[in-house]
């Protein structure tokens, strides 16, 4: 790991570097800000003063860009409500530009292991979860397949195309391939939930939160994924909500979706 830059303090709790290129821009407006652009790996810190877990989040942006607020600072401060620590995840993007050349496809899983490195060497003793939302809860499933010896309690992952953007899972069937290649690539090398594809099936407890009618991320998604999860004999919680429009994230209150957070709260009380 590169040699870490001093801490920085902002209104978005602690930012870690953990990479030594250029700061971070944010774009927008609180509380819709977003990174169009990550030149270096963050971690964005919210702790609590008894912390009985800590989770890493990792934001939506279809790895083209990040959705810090919604889907990154607000899950970070729900999640402090809860006595759990937030890592906000900002990592760089598979495909976009890099110092030299342009980021490699897995770029956002090498930067979450990295930050599960720093969670590892930092704070081992708390109960582990991942978070992610749309293409962050795509991220969420892959690091939920990895084997560290920080190993998760359990994933949480809402609206996130964890299968289906696969070239040979495809839903709606023949819809083109996403740029950049480095992006598409990384779907195909992790389809999360396809019996076929051992690697990409979490070995941990998993609770879903999808819309029955998302046509950014249809629901075969996350079928897929539940299917597999019971000829594989795994834990998983999936909650399919009729009237929910795609990333209805903590803000959504128009349906029983507005319920999710809730349900999650359980769940997690029941696997620390």
């Amino acid at each position: 790991m590169a040699e870490l830059q001093h801490i920085e303090t902002s209104m978005d709790g602690t930012v870690i570097p953990l990479s030594n290129e250029a700061a971070n821009q944010l774009s927008g407006s609180w509380p819709d800000r977003s990174y169009e652009i990550v030149r270096r790996l963050e971690l964005h810190v919210f702790k609590v003063t008894k912390p009985k877990a800590q989770a890493l989040i990792y934001p939506g942006g279809g790895y083209l860009k990040l959705m810090h607020d919604k889907e990154g600072v607000e899950v970070a401060l729900w999640l402090n409500s809860l006595s759990i620590d937030a890592y906000v995840v900002t990592h760089r993007l598979p495909g976009s530009q890099a110092e030299e050349g342009l980021h490699p496809k897995d770029i956002a899983l090498t930067d979450s292991l990295s930050c599960l490195d720093y969670l590892h060497n930092n704070s081992p003793h708390l109960p582990l979860f991942h978070v992610g939302l749309s293409s962050g809860g795509h991220l969420a499933g892959v690091m939920a397949c990895q084997n560290h010896p920080l190993a998760a309690k359990g994933a949480i992952i809402a609206y996130a195309p964890v299968n289906a953007n696969h070239r040979d899972y495809k839903s709606p069937a023949g819809k083109p391939d996403y740029p950049p290649a480095e992006k598409q690539a990384f779907y195909d090398d992790w389809p999360i939930g396809i019996a076929a594809i051992p690697h990409g099936m979490p070995n941990i407890p998993l609770f879903l939160a999808y819309a029955l009618h998302d046509q950014s991320v249809p629901v075969d998604h996350v079928l897929n994924l539940i299917r597999s999860a019971r000829q594989a004999k795994r834990e998983v919680d999936a909650h399919i909500f009729g009237t929910a429009p795609h990333g209805f994230a903590l803000r959504d209150k128009s349906g029983t979706h507005a319920s999710w957070a809730s349900l999650a709260e359980q769940w997690i009380e029941r696997h620390l």
